[in-house]
């Protein structure tokens, strides 16, 4: 029973848990009613450890002057910035400002581009502000950014913004453990799926036999165990371990943003995750993306987007006189991060249930050539045998998913790629192919409208429109059973030479995902244009390839971006999942003078050579026996 005593001290536990909270990740219900337009161009952040209470639970976090996530730094474009950071931990620490374009010893990566910020001293960070837009900030140290080290950066234009809206809230999404995340890595390493709680048991295997007939439940089994793989390899840590946050709250807490009827909100939406990637959505409230990665882009109206770690997207929404949930699910469908918009106090909107967890295809083995046509249905290859228990049950725009899947078939050849190959390369993909016109994993059967990459439009037009003079192509390789993460089968440890960019060149660089998980991957000091299959120009003869700073890359897909590099120095290039980064998934890119670039016909690819390579021209078959095997 809840007693007098019992409330009072609730209130105060909820109390003392908002007070760690800075003004702008407040709830509506202390007060917060929107983001506060001042820019400055000074700030004093201070790294420490503080208690924090998440969804009533008590644990500890590293945090930046005491509250999780970090203040809001907001500035003006056009701005010269000043940033002292003083680090009070007794161990390095450091800052890195997401998809800002900074000098390189300003950028924050320790080991790359300075040495990091040692125990108990301060770094002052300088640099002139060249863009507008949102963007976040976190620790490139350890697991500190696992730890809460993380917050959010809007910078103003100098000009008048491209849309109108009447308030603006900032949307963090992260994802907080109370263990260790030094012992979550260790497991990780001891066996790659030991925190997948999503495995297919007997049950399923019965319901899938009631569906499909035993013969196909068993021979869909037998593929998968042939192959050592799971269908269900979507996330390497989830909602067992995870607790998913809005603006630093729990479900349980919810954080609640208050509007007026018949306004327009600006949401800024952040994944500051360590490894989650979500599915955003407000039931009955469409969204309309209007900047992409911090730089503007033509309106889309959507119901439900995919958003990979370390991307942002603002939306307008124009909620009418009721209350909303926000959604934020976790890619497998193990948990769920909650808020809420309403115009009243205590008026809230009930929450809806977990979708039923997605499973992998052949097409996320790069396999799409094996299958019957583009739109992977439970009758087709990889999917006989797993059931038809895909169906959800909320209602929307029918058809709106399935407009603009268009797959790029052009380029089904298989290519040979020399990279290193042995026990970190478990898997090559036979055929990958561009998967821009999809939407997010798991999200192919939702009865709504879903945003892709491809349906993206910079606001204004790109203003290097030179063809590439140079391609350079990178794999992303794993073998995930001994939880080795990789670019060309070398991880970062093993690299003896960075990637060469060389400054004002135009290089396209493409990826290939070799492995069977979607991998945020980052590059920094610079933005791509990304190449969208079937796009060349728009009718008043001008380019609008979107620019971004992260891409989520597909299982079994292959695309391309098209580079400027803008600045000299070396950047750090990582798949944005950070367990993946700390196990290897990590390169520099160097960007040299112009002058220093060799002939053309001795660079090439260039990928980055392992100290011991048992390199081996890698022939695009599959034999995952005679590649160290998976699961």
């Amino acid at each position: 029973m809840l007693n007098r005593r019992h409330f009072i001290g609730t209130a105060a536990t909820a109390l003392a848990a908002q007070s760690l909270l800075p003004a702008w990740a407040q709830s509506g219900r202390q007060g917060n009613r929107g983001l506060d337009p001042l820019t400055r161009n000074q700030f004093d952040l201070t790294i420490g450890r503080t208690p924090v209470r998440i969804d009533g639970r008590a644990g500890h976090a590293v945090t930046v002057n005491d509250t999780l996530p970090a203040p809001l730094i907001r500035m003006q474009e056009g701005e010269d910035i000043v940033l002292r950071v003083t680090n009070t931990l007794d161990e390095w620490s450091s800052i890195h400002w997401h998809g800002l374009l900074v000098p390189a010893s300003m950028d924050g990566v320790p080991g790359v581009s300075f040495p990091g910020i040692a125990p108990r001293s301060t770094f002052e960070y300088r640099f002139p502000l060249k863009q507008a837009g949102t963007y976040w900030y976190h620790s490139h140290s350890a697991f500190q950014e696992q730890l809460g080290l993380y917050g959010p950066l809007v910078i103003d234009p100098a000009r008048t913004e491209a849309q109108s809206y009447d308030r603006e809230f900032v949307i963090v999404l992260s994802d907080w453990t109370f263990a260790d995340p030094h012992r979550l890595f260790a497991q990780l390493k001891k066996m790659g799926d030991t925190l997948n709680y999503q495995k297919r048991t007997a049950a399923d295997l019965a319901a899938d036999a009631r569906e499909d007939g035993l013969g196909a439940a068993l021979g869909n089994r037998a593929m998968w165990g042939r192959m050592r793989m799971m269908p269900t390899d979507l996330a390497d840590v989830n909602g067992a371990q995870y607790t998913y946050l809005v603006n630093g709250h729990g479900p349980d807490d919810d954080w609640t943003g208050l509007f007026e009827p018949g306004e327009r909100v600006r949401l800024r939406i952040i994944n500051a995750s360590a490894m989650s990637i979500f599915n955003v959505r407000i039931p009955g409230l469409p969204m309309t993306v209007i900047n992409a990665h911090g730089l503007d882009v033509r309106p889309v109206t959507f119901e439900e987007f995919q958003i990979g770690t370390a991307e942002t997207y603002d939306v307008i929404v124009e909620p009418k006189d009721r209350a909303y949930r926000l959604v934020a699910a976790s890619i497998d469908s193990s948990g769920q991060a909650l808020a809420t918009l309403t115009p009243r106090l205590g008026e809230t909107a009930e929450a809806p249930p977990l979708r039923p967890r997605p499973l992998l295809t052949m097409k996320d083995m790069g396999m799409s050539s094996m299958m019957a046509s583009d739109m992977a249905t439970p009758a087709e290859p990889g999917m006989e045998g797993q059931g038809h228990a895909l169906t959800y049950p909320e209602t929307g725009e029918p058809g709106g998913t399935m407009a603009g899947m268009g797959m790029d078939h052009g380029d089904m050849t298989m290519a040979d790629h020399h990279h290193p190959m042995g026990a970190g390369v478990a898997n090559v993909a036979m055929n990958p192919v561009s998967r821009l016109h999809e939407p997010g994993l798991g999200l192919e059967r939702v009865p709504h409208r879903t945003l892709s990459y491809a349906q993206l439009r910079s606001l204004r037009p790109n203003t290097d429109r030179r063809p590439t003079e140079r391609e350079v192509e990178i794999h992303l390789t794993s073998n995930m059973e001994r939880y080795m993460w990789s670019f060309d089968g070398v991880k970062f440890s093993e690299v003896e030479e960075s990637i060469k960019f060389y400054e004002g060149e135009r290089v396209r660089l493409t990826l290939v995902n070799d492995t069977m998980m979607p991998h945020p991957i980052h590059l920094h000091g610079m933005f791509f244009d990304l190449v969208i299959p079937d796009y060349d120009e728009d009718e008043d003869g001008e380019r609008y390839l979107p620019g971004l700073h992260t891409i989520l890359t597909k299982p079994g897909e292959k695309l391309s971006v098209d580079i400027t590099p803008p600045e000299r120095g070396d950047w750090a290039f990582h798949c944005h999942l950070l367990y993946h980064m700390h196990a290897g998934m990590m390169q520099v890119v160097s960007v040299l003078p112009r002058d220093d670039r060799p002939p053309l016909s001795e660079i090439g690819a260039g990928p980055p050579q392992a100290t011991h390579p048992a390199e081996t021209p890698v022939k695009h078959d599959m034999d995952h026996g005679e590649h160290g095997g998976t699961h």
